[in-house]
């Protein structure tokens, strides 16, 4: 038997930043060295960062990521790496995995499998690779392939097992959204028995633009079970001990030779870890906060601003952007006006308060009441209505990118999911900024994440007020969200047949809901796409977001009932 110690750098990278990626892949080298790890293991595409889009069309950022890769490779020594980066030949570009040992890139293996639905286009970038070689680490047989290779029963895991591999080692750049945790570890454990081999599942963590990526990667055994695991949401080197039979001398033809032997003389033994894991609104609010701090900072703002109202989504916005940056780092701006009541005023305050980040007041009525009178002449005779309205979200929305501009801060929209995709927001209003948090949070869940922040505090810092009363955008007398749309409990039953679920019309009125609100529902959904089309991009935590996901045309006539 041989002992082989894998590691696993479950780390941040920011795309573009070729040189800072290098640093944190060579400081995690020297961390899995120091261990006598046999063997180390970075996420997809960790010199370039995922995903890097367009930027692979240019070819110096792909010679520059080749460079960063071989001062890597250089690195080595005594320790076998498995590295993602770009790969290119005289036509085309790979999504690849360096393996490399001593100072010397050993093999190049390229991704077969390019996933192209959802979130993913990666067709559009890269060709696929078409060999699944085997390589031999520290006495081991150990098969590599890149992140949608292992979701294929029959891909490169097959191949690769029946060539006699051991462990597979599987490198991934795979975005989190609710539930996903638990369809990897499914998926997983089901290649690890199929197949009879040890499955090291590492996976990158960290906010890049519209994904999050939850880290918690896996090794299990070929029984499928799981013998270590990542914490979501944090940088961790994962390490574990796998015996294996010693295949240096084995019968078995082919593997590419990378190390021979094992370096476990003198090892220490491995200390207990127990990996922070969250339930499911938990997760939810972790990937909120890591999403918002990483664009922040990765986009190079020090502060944040948010427009307080309030009510319970630029509550739950505010109290993001404090666990994700500190409250010195986070400034709310109330903006009242004649319809704001008391209570809404009096809530911000107490928010700011409790969470200690800084609340300035800018009372919008008089701006309110000069614009009215400009526009006076031109609005004679007509009733009071939307434009109305919507002309304090929009005064609103002048004064916050006013503050942005002036203090270089980033402006945190305040929008849920249920709003966007109905449209019950104010295109350049309470729609202006640069980050919509809670862009894919239904609104039902906001009121579950605003109760969750509560019991981590083990106090309502969230006052119960804002969680108590009922919705309202405060733009006209008593105004209330209902008087607009369906009660929230049964909108977002509906959108999420509609929009995430791709339900047809008939099916969800079979789900128990009355044709004319579901027609209401969908009509809202088609009309408002130019609405979306020009808002933030925001963390995506479901199966399907406005965004990267969700590519309806906007111009569209067709209605499905």
């Amino acid at each position: 038997m041989t002992t082989l110690r894998v590691a696993l750098a479950q780390i941040n990278v920011t795309v573009g930043d070729l040189d800072g990626n290098a640093r944190k892949v060579l400081e995690y080298v020297d961390r899995a060295r120091a261990l006598k790890a046999d063997l180390v293991a970075f996420p997809e595409l960790a010199v370039t960062g995922y995903p890097p889009e367009d930027l692979v069309f240019k070819r110096q950022f792909v010679r520059d990521n080749l460079a960063r890769m071989e001062r890597i490779v250089e690195a080595t020594e005594d320790i076998a790496i498995v590295l993602g980066f770009v790969d290119r030949d005289d036509e085309h570009i790979y999504n690849a995995a360096a393996v490399a040992y001593g100072g010397r890139l050993i093999d190049v293996y390229r991704k077969v499998h390019l996933p192209n639905y959802g979130v993913f286009d990666e067709v559009r970038y890269f060709e696929p690779g078409a060999s699944c070689p085997v390589y031999l680490i520290a006495g081991a047989r150990v098969g590599v392939n890149v992140c949608e290779d292992i979701w294929f029963p029959d891909g490169p895991i097959r191949t690769q097992s029946e060539a006699g591999a051991q462990l597979i080692v599987n490198i991934n750049g795979s975005p989190y959204y609710g539930g996903r945790l638990r369809e990897r570890e499914e998926m997983l454990a089901a290649r690890a028995r199929d197949n009879g081999v040890f499955v090291a599942y590492v996976n990158l963590v960290g906010g890049q633009d519209e994904l999050v990526f939850d880290g918690a990667s896996l090794v299990l055994d070929p029984s499928g079970e799981v013998i270590a695991r990542g914490s979501q949401f944090e940088e961790e080197l994962i390490v574990a001990d796998l015996d294996l039979p010693d295949q240096s001398g084995g019968d078995r033809p082919g593997p590419v030779v990378v190390s021979k032997r094992s370096a476990d003389g003198g090892r220490q033994a491995l200390p207990d870890r127990q990996p922070k894991l969250y339930d499911p609104t938990g997760e939810v609010y972790a990937a909120l906060v890591l999403g918002t701090r990483d664009y922040v900072t990765k986009c190079g703002f020090d502060k944040a601003v948010v427009a307080l109202s309030g009510g319970i989504d630029s509550t739950l916005v505010a109290a993001i952007a404090v666990d994700a940056l500190g409250a010195d780092r986070v400034v709310g701006v109330s903006m009242p006006s004649r319809f704001s009541s008391e209570g809404s005023v009096l809530d911000a305050r107490a928010l700011s308060e409790n969470l200690g980040f800084e609340l300035r007041t800018i009372p919008i009525e008089d701006t309110f009441g000069a614009t009215l009178g400009t526009l006076g002449p031109d609005f004679e005779g007509t009733e009071w209505g939307i434009a109305e309205e919507n002309l304090q979200s929009r005064i609103r929305g002048n004064l916050i990118m006013a503050l942005s501009n002036k203090f270089g801060w980033m402006v945190l929209t305040t929008g849920n999911k249920s709003e966007m995709a109905t449209g019950y927001a104010t295109i350049y209003g309470d729609m202006a900024g640069g980050f919509a948090v809670i862009k894919d949070v239904p609104k039902t869940l906001a009121y579950e994440l605003a109760k969750h922040r509560n019991r981590l505090a083990g106090r309502d810092v969230i006052p119960r007020s804002v969680i108590d009363k009922p919705p309202s955008a405060e733009l006209r007398p008593d105004q209330k969200d209902e008087d607009s749309l369906p009660p929230y409990a049964t909108l977002d039953p509906i959108l999420k047949a509609y929009v995430e679920d791709d339900r047809p019309f008939a099916e969800i009125v079979g789900m128990g809901f009355e044709p004319e609100v579901v027609k209401q529902v969908i009509g809202l959904v088609d009309r408002s796409e130019y609405k979306r089309r020009q808002s933030p991009p925001g963390i995506r935590i479901t199966r399907r977001n406005f965004g990267r996901d969700r590519r309806m045309p906007i111009a569209n006539r067709y209605r499905p009932f």
